[in-house]
């Protein structure tokens, strides 16, 4: 289903517009916010249960997928961020559409940063959506962690994106932060703003404005409820269930011009059967086929 690069370099010799795929085995930033560890074990973990699955049947002609491996984890993080920012940004800026696998979800800078560059070079208006039970707005001038990226999207790029987050939960987030999110512009749906009329029609009512808007979506999988995925950083026994998500996937991608998808936070030693690296895999199955 896919071909490895051994190089960045080599996204140049691909002939037709691809699927690229990309690993960040990292949890670096997670340690440094206080979460439990395991993340960096997660691109090999979810790899092994996406690539025993079949095509899908429904839509069997797709673009090629071409795997680029992992970014090195030798360098500081701040510049593996910036390598991955260059590396996202690169890909999409050939024609190809990305597909990242955190990892801590501090790479949702990394991934955010060059979608934004990519689109704002080109004079378009971006659009991330952010499904999340936390904010991730932690304030970043004490050192770069899980909680920062979009603190660091919103102040370095305040007014020239849109930015939606979903599913966020009480417990999980101060108001003070929440307050610093809205001031920012962040559109702000938490999981009792879904309870009425659900998530795909909740979330269709906010987008309707940025209809056909190029998006980046990003995936910290503790939005999810314990029972789906229990192997994270933090999960809890609230949260979005797949069944719900994935009609709400389907609607994005025909709705918006989805260019990337970054899954974070996924933790092998936490899971007990592999049930959140299979989540992880089928989220990246039906985001590739759109089925």
């Amino acid at each position: 289903m896919a071909q490895p690069l051994s190089h960045i370099s080599d996204l140049k010799k691909l002939k037709m517009p691809s699927w690229v795929l990309l690993g960040y085995p990292d949890d670096e930033g997670i340690l440094l916010n206080g979460g439990r560890g395991g993340a960096k074990e997660a691109p090999h973990m979810i790899r092994t249960s996406f690539y025993k699955m079949t095509p899908s049947l429904l839509n069997p002609n797709h673009k090629a997928l071409v795997d680029l491996g992992n970014i090195p984890v030798h360098l500081p993080l701040a510049e593996r961020h910036e390598r991955g920012r260059e590396i996202i940004k690169h890909a999409l800026d050939l024609g190809h559409h990305t597909c990242s696998l955190g990892g801590g979800h501090d790479y949702g800078y990394a991934d955010g940063a060059g979608f934004i560059d990519h689109c704002l070079e080109k004079k378009q208006r971006p659009l991330v959506i952010n499904f999340d039970a936390h904010l991730d707005v932690r304030p970043s001038e004490k050192g770069l962690h899980s909680g920062t990226p979009f603190y660091r999207l919103l102040n370095q790029y305040e007014g020239q994106f849109d930015f939606v987050e979903v599913g966020l939960q009480n417990q999980c987030n101060s108001l003070e932060h929440l307050k610093w999110a809205k001031q920012k512009g962040a559109q702000v749906l938490l999981l009792q703003d879904l309870e009425s009329l659900g998530l795909k029609d909740s979330l269709e009512a906010v987008l309707a404005p940025f209809k056909g808007r190029p998006c980046f979506l990003s995936i910290d999988i503790d939005a999810f409820a314990s029972g789906e995925a229990p192997g994270c950083s933090q999960s809890w026994a609230t949260g979005l269930h797949i069944q719900d998500f994935l009609p709400t996937l389907r609607a994005l991608q025909s709705d918006h011009e989805v260019l990337g998808v970054g899954i974070y936070e996924v933790s092998p030693p936490l899971d007990p059967d592999n049930r959140t690296s299979k989540l992880a895999a089928l989220i990246l199955h039906h985001f590739l086929f759109h089925s």
